[in-house]
């Protein structure tokens, strides 16, 4: 599939953005449409062991899987910056939340960003003001960015989560239908200062993939059907919102085991998407995760709130399936949060979050997926290749006591002990004695951890 960009940024997207089955062309009208091809995003595992083939290579992991929210409302303080530029941030997403529906973006706030993400080394991606706004401010802020101060930003997106608009009083007059025409209007408007830049939406909030529970309009007309069918011949990239915890505001608090569960939801999330994709619209297009944490209020504090260790956890794991499904883009909410906000931050005011350090974890996987399988429902497994060859195992155990797991590697020679790296309770992304590794050798993980393994 060919997306909109220059030549640099569509070898970004050429390197980086291949799905894990073939996409296919758009056919003349009058003839019989090409089937379209089949995929098979989860593994069949292999029976008592960890298991990973090096030769089932399945294709690149976009960089931009790495990525978070980001808005005038936070700030990163001066003393966190080092932190904040060693994040592993790949891609920021600005102004993440429904500060960008309320307010217009002004001229400082998009350069201090732009500076900020040119620190971080980090993609920028702008959302556009909808309700309150208009096509005519939204290609002015095209404009700015993009012609009069080179500042090539690549991904925008309308509006944020339209499927909630009718909760605000203000934007109660949308539907479905008006939406639809109005991102339209937005996206021609746009695309007609910087016919380059890639369109990010709907957006939706809560999506996933199931017909009772998805959004839907006041006329039970679902957000993302008719989204695609109205606009899927527009919108490059196909985004969603997903926060699972709470399912009601005044619900119970979330323990543990909610989150421990909760992970494998993604294996049937996205999957469920992509087959919407192609039925609206005959084609494949890329997926976005682009707002996602566990919880969508402002808890702190708990043993499984945004801020806890064992949300750390469960990002790990979660991540790890996104990358598996070969989500294009995810942004983790937020990149930096005051606990007053609420635990959703990597970076607090004075410190950093425990799930700062899953980033950190993965800034040592490799760049190319590999396929690997586990059957044990505690324990996931994810297989990368580094440009020089290296292999690299990203080992995750939810559950509370730990794991010893026979490894099966085929198609696979070790030719020394494998780099180790822990993130537990008693250690933070850090390295550790370097282990023998062979197949059928037995890996020892401990109780709620991540282990990366990187085998030479």
């Amino acid at each position: 599939m060919i997306l909109p960009g220059s030549p640099k940024r569509l070898a970004v997207w050429v390197a980086c953005g291949l799905l894990l089955f073939s996409c296919v062309a758009c056919e003349p009208a009058n003839q019989t449409p090409t089937p379209l091809p089949t995929w098979t995003p989860v593994p069949t595992p292999v029976p008592g062991t960890l298991f990973v083939d090096g030769a089932q290579d399945l294709g690149p992991i976009n960089p931009f899987v790495y990525g978070a929210s980001y808005g005038p409302w936070v700030i990163v303080p001066v003393d966190l910056m080092p932190q904040a530029e060693a994040s592993g941030i790949t891609y920021l997403r600005f102004p993440g939340g429904e500060w960008g529906d309320q307010r217009d973006l002004k001229d400082y706030q998009i350069d201090r960003f732009i500076t900020l993400a040119r620190q971080m080394d980090a993609e920028p991606k702008i959302n556009v003001r909808m309700p309150g706004g208009t096509p005519e401010q939204a290609a002015e802020l095209v404009r700015y960015c993009n012609i009069e101060n080179d500042y090539n930003v690549t991904y925008w997106s309308i509006g944020n989560e339209p499927s909630l608009y009718t909760a605000y009083s203000m934007y109660e007059d949308y539907d479905t239908v008006r939406y639809n025409q109005v991102w339209r209007e937005f996206a021609e408007a746009m695309r007609a200062v910087d016919p380059d830049i890639i369109l990010i939406g709907p957006e939706i909030h809560q999506y996933k993939g199931e017909p009772d529970f998805d959004p839907k309009d006041e006329a039970g007309r679902d957000w993302m059907r008719e989204f695609l069918l109205a606009n899927g011949d527009m919108v490059d990239v196909v985004s969603i919102h997903r926060y699972p915890f709470p399912l009601t505001k005044t619900g119970p608090s979330r323990t543990i085991d909610d989150l421990r569960f909760n992970t494998r939801e993604w294996d049937a999330i996205i999957p469920r998407l992509r087959a919407l994709i192609r039925e609206t619209t005959g084609r494949d297009l890329p997926v976005a995760v682009s707002e996602i944490n566990s919880d969508w209020t402002h808890a702190t504090g708990g043993e499984a709130t945004p801020d806890s260790f064992y949300n750390a956890i469960w990002w790990g794991d979660v991540l790890g399936r996104l990358i598996r499904q070969k989500v294009e883009i995810v942004a983790y909410f937020l990149l930096q949060c005051q606990t007053s906000q609420g635990g959703y931050g990597l970076l607090a005011r004075f410190e950093v979050r425990p799930t700062y350090y899953v980033y950190q974890m993965y800034k040592h996987f490799g760049d190319e997926l590999l396929y690997a399988s586990s059957d044990d429902p505690d324990v996931s497994i994810y297989a990368a290749r580094r440009q020089d060859g290296t292999l690299t195992l990203m080992l995750i155990n939810l559950g509370p006591e730990e794991k010893r797991k026979p490894l099966r590697l085929e198609n696979v020679t070790p030719t020394g002990p494998a780099e180790v790296w822990l993130f537990d309770a008693d250690h933070q992304a850090e390295r550790i004695s370097a282990q023998a590794i062979a197949d059928g050798a037995e890996i020892t993980l401990p109780a709620q951890s991540i282990s990366l393994y990187v085998l030479p």
